[in-house]
């Protein structure tokens, strides 16, 4: 069929047709731009009008998008906030940890590859060691607080009938002694006393960490204890024998933006 054309003048429809799609341009098609030259995409104008610059979402001022949970699902979150809470409780000296967003904390931690032990030792036997020794458990950080949380449930419900949330503070201060104390069973072998400890220590991470890391909201922690944070020096004021209160700074002020 070829040999037929062979000395014809070439099609000016289909010249025009190569020319817009840029076929003859190293033999490259793009069905996109196809349906364009076809439909008369390239000559044709619009008639639907562009977006108005108005009609985009309007960022709020002030918004932080890092209080977000990562890992909790909104149970979780909520129950880790009122424990925190309870941990950590607002009063006279400042906020307490629900403010301070400690539960936002929680949840990155145990989003991050802190939470499945990514840098440790996971390899057997796993058995109960010295009391100087700490905890070696068979289960991953985020499994001890998830079950945790899910046994502090259970036992708010068997006892009081309402979900841990719903509790009095008194109400959720007596499960926490419970699980402090070891009487309420996590899973076999692990007791609510290892879960209490880990999450006390989460909770007062989350007060006394830097910003970065979703806790310590507006630096509020380091304030209640006139801790300077992340200061680049200490000349202007190391040879002063009296306590030299400083605005506290995070590792964001140190930022070149």
């Amino acid at each position: 069929m070829a040999e037929k054309n062979v000395g014809n003048s070439p099609d000016p429809s289909r010249r025009s047709f190569l020319k817009y799609t840029g076929t003859a341009i190293g033999g490259a098609v793009v069905g996109g731009v196809i349906g364009s030259a076809i439909s008369g995409g390239f000559t044709k104008k619009s008639t639907t009008p562009s977006p108005s610059p108005s009609a985009s979402p309007q960022v709020q001022a002030g918004m932080d998008y890092n209080r977000a949970p990562m890992f909790f699902n909104q149970a979780q979150l909520q129950m880790t906030e009122a424990a925190a809470e309870r941990i950590f409780p607002k009063d006279d000296n400042g906020p307490g940890a629900s403010e301070l967003g400690v539960a936002f904390y929680i949840d990155h931690q145990l989003a991050s590859p802190w939470g499945v032990n990514a840098r440790t030792y996971r390899t057997g036997p796993f058995v109960k060691g010295e009391a100087t020794q700490g905890d070696y458990l068979s289960i991953e950080r985020h499994e001890l607080i998830t079950m945790g949380l899910q046994s502090m449930e259970d036992a708010s419900k068997a006892k009081y009938t309402k979900s841990f949330v719903e509790l009095a503070p008194e109400e959720q201060d007596a499960i926490l002694t419970s699980m402090e104390k070891g009487e309420i069973n996590v899973v076999n072998g692990v007791t609510g006393k290892t879960f209490f400890n880990q999450f006390r220590v989460l909770v007062m991470e989350g007060v006394y960490a830097d910003p970065l890391y979703g806790g310590n909201k507006d630096m509020q922690g380091w304030k209640m204890r006139k801790y300077p944070g992340n200061q680049m020096s200490y000349v202007t004021i190391i040879d002063k024998d009296q306590f030299a209160a400083m605005e506290p700074r995070s590792l964001h002020d140190h930022f070149v933006h």
